[in-house]
C-alpha cells in the first residue's frame, strides 16, 4: 500500500489485541490486520474490572471511546477521590464480620466482559481489516537483516504474511510457542531448555468458579443483601468468593475460587519440569451443586447467594512463565500470551491495555521503519516485561492473602498489607514509561543493543 511503513498483523482479537488495533489507527502509515480464531469477535467470561491505571490509558484513546466506556460501566463515576472499592470479610465461621475495605483513588470500573469488548470493536477504524475463522498455527520470519514478510499460517490450510507479526493470541499462544522455539535455536543447554519450557502453560494450582446471578432473583429472597450495595469479598481457607453489579445492575458477577496452597506457592519456579498438571478441560460448564461445594463453609450472609445460583463454569486458572524476552526478531507478545497471571488484582486486562498502548507508541515513533522495528520491540520488551512479570507476583500474594496462605500476616495487618501490594494500580500512571520510551527512540543511543538483539 503507497505511504504505508510497514503491515501489522495482530492474532487475537481480545482486549489487549483490539486495543493495539484502535491505538495503531493513529498511525495511518502503519496498515494494521486483526485475525481472530473464534468464528466472531467476542470475549469469553462475565465480569472484567478496569483500575484508574488502565483507565488512564484508554483515555489517550481519544474523548469519544472514553465516554463510551464510562458509559458502559456499571455503577461507575469519574472521580481522584478516595473511595471504596470492596469490602473484606473474614467468612470461615457463621457470623461473618468485616476485617477492611479496600480503599483506592478512583473507582475499580465494573463491566460485563462483552460490553467492555463491544466499545473496542466499534472504535476499531474502517482501515483496519478484521478476519475471523482464522487460527494461527505457526509463522516464519526470515533472519535479520533480511526484510522479507513474515509468513503466517493457519489452521483451515490458509496463510497470510505481514512485516510484524503481535501474538495477542491467548494463554495458548501459537506465536508465543514459535517465539520460544526461535529463542531456544540460538541457545545451548539449559537456556535452550529454560526457553522451550515457557511454551506450555503451567497451572498455578487454582481453580476460578463463575456465574452470573440474576439481581431480581437475588432482591426476592434477599433485597437488603449488600452484594447490592458494595463489592465484597468473601473470606475462607484455601476459598473465597466476590460479588459485584454488572450490567447496569441487571446481574450480580460472582467469582469464587479454590487454592491448592503448595502448586500456587511454587507457580513460578524455574523448574516446572516435575509440577503436577491439571487433569481433564480447563473449562467445563458446572451445574449449582458443584459450583457452591467449595462454599458452603462460609458464613450466613453467603447463602443467599449461592442459592440463587443456577449454574456456571469451572476454570482452570494457568499462569506463563517468565519469559526471556517478549519480542523476537519482528514478533512481539502482549497480553496473555505474554504474561497470563492470576486473577487476584483484576489486573490482567489492564495489563493487556498498557502492553498495546506502549507498543503502539514505539511503532508509531518517527524513527521506526520495515528495518528498524526490532529496536522498537526491544524498547517495548526493557520497559514492559520487567513490570508485568512484578505484577504477575503480587497477584499471586492477594490470592495467598484471601486464602488464608500467606504466612504470618496477621489478620490486623491485612488490609495494610494489600494495599500496599495493590496501589500501583491506582496511584501510578503509564506515563512515565512512555516518555522514557520516546526518549530511548529520540537518543538512538543503544542501538548496538537492539541490533544484538535482533541478530540472536
Amino acid at each position: 500500500m503507497t505511504g504505508q511503513k510497514f503491515k501489522v498483523a495482530i492474532c487475537g482479537g481480545g482486549v489487549g489485541g483490539l486495543t493495539l488495533a484502535v491505538a495503531l489507527s493513529k498511525y495511518p502509515d502503519i496498515e494494521v490486520e486483526v485475525f481472530e480464531a473464534a468464528r466472531q469477535f467476542t470475549e469469553v467470561g462475565a465480569g472484567v474490572g478496569i483500575w484508574p491505571r488502565a483507565f488512564k490509558v484508554l483515555r489517550k484513546l481519544g474523548t469519544g471511546i472514553e465516554h463510551a466506556f464510562v458509559s458502559a460501566a456499571t455503577d461507575y463515576e469519574l472521580t481522584d477521590d478516595v473511595v471504596p472499592a470492596f469490602g473484606y470479610r473474614k467468612s470461615d465461621q457463621p457470623e461473618g464480620v468485616e476485617l477492611f475495605k479496600l480503599m483506592t483513588k478512583g473507582g475499580l470500573m465494573k463491566f460485563h466482559r462483552a460490553d467492555f469488548h463491544g466499545v473496542l470493536l466499534s472504535y476499531l477504524s474502517p482501515s483496519c481489516k478484521t478476519h475471523t475463522s482464522k487460527k494461527l498455527v505457526s509463522y516464519s520470519q526470515p533472519a535479520a537483516p533480511v526484510q522479507l514478510p513474515i509468513i503466517l499460517t493457519f489452521a483451515d490450510g490458509s496463510s497470510s504474511s505481514c512485516d510484524l507479526l503481535v501474538g495477542a493470541d491467548g494463554i495458548k499462544s501459537a506465536v508465543r510457542a514459535c517465539m520460544m522455539r526461535e529463542i531456544a535455536q540460538n541457545l545451548s543447554g539449559q537456556a535452550a531448555t529454560s526457553a522451550l519450557s515457557c511454551i506450555d502453560p503451567v497451572w498455578s494450582g487454582v481453580i476460578a468458579y463463575r456465574s452470573l446471578i440474576n439481581a431480581e432473583k437475588l432482591w426476592a429472597c434477599a433485597p437488603h443483601h449488600r452484594a447490592f450495595r458494595e463489592p465484597t469479598v468473601y473470606l475462607g481457607r484455601d476459598a473465597f468468593f466476590l460479588v459485584y453489579p454488572i450490567s447496569k445492575g441487571k446481574f450480580i458477577n460472582f467469582a469464587g475460587f479454590t487454592l491448592s496452597e503448595e502448586l500456587v506457592r511454587t507457580c513460578y519456579q524455574a523448574d516446572t519440569s516435575g509440577r503436577r498438571r491439571f487433569e481433564g478441560p480447563w473449562v467445563r460448564e458446572l451445574s449449582k451443586e458443584e459450583l457452591c461445594k467449595p462454599f458452603e463453609g462460609l458464613e450466613k450472609d453467603t447463602k443467599p447467594i449461592l442459592q440463587c445460583i443456577d449454574k456456571g463454569s469451572m476454570w482452570a486458572v494457568h499462569t506463563v512463565k517468565h519469559l526471556p524476552s517478549h519480542y523476537h526478531g519482528r514478533a512481539a507478545l502482549i497480553g496473555d500470551a505474554a504474561h497470563a497471571m492470576m486473577p487476584f488484582q483484576g489486573s490482567g486486562a489492564g495489563q493487556s491495555i498498557e502492553d498495546a498502548y506502549l507498543l503502539a507508541t514505539v511503532l508509531g515513533h518517527s524513527s521506526i521503519t520495515l528495518e528498524t522495528i526490532p529496536r522498537a520491540l526491544a524498547v517495548y520488551d526493557k520497559l514492559r516485561r520487567p513490570f508485568s512479570s512484578d505484577i504477575a507476583l503480587r497477584a499471586k500474594m492477594n490470592g495467598q492473602m484471601c486464602a488464608w496462605q500467606a504466612g504470618d500476616i496477621p489478620l490486623s495487618n491485612l488490609g495494610d498489607t494489600m494495599t500496599k501490594n495493590w496501589e500501583w494500580a491506582w496511584l501510578s500512571e503509564l506515563d512515565g514509561v512512555l516518555h522514557d520510551a520516546v526518549k530511548m527512540l529520540d537518543s538512538r543511543i543503544p542501538s548496538r543493543y537492539y541490533l544484538q538483539r535482533a541478530s540472536e
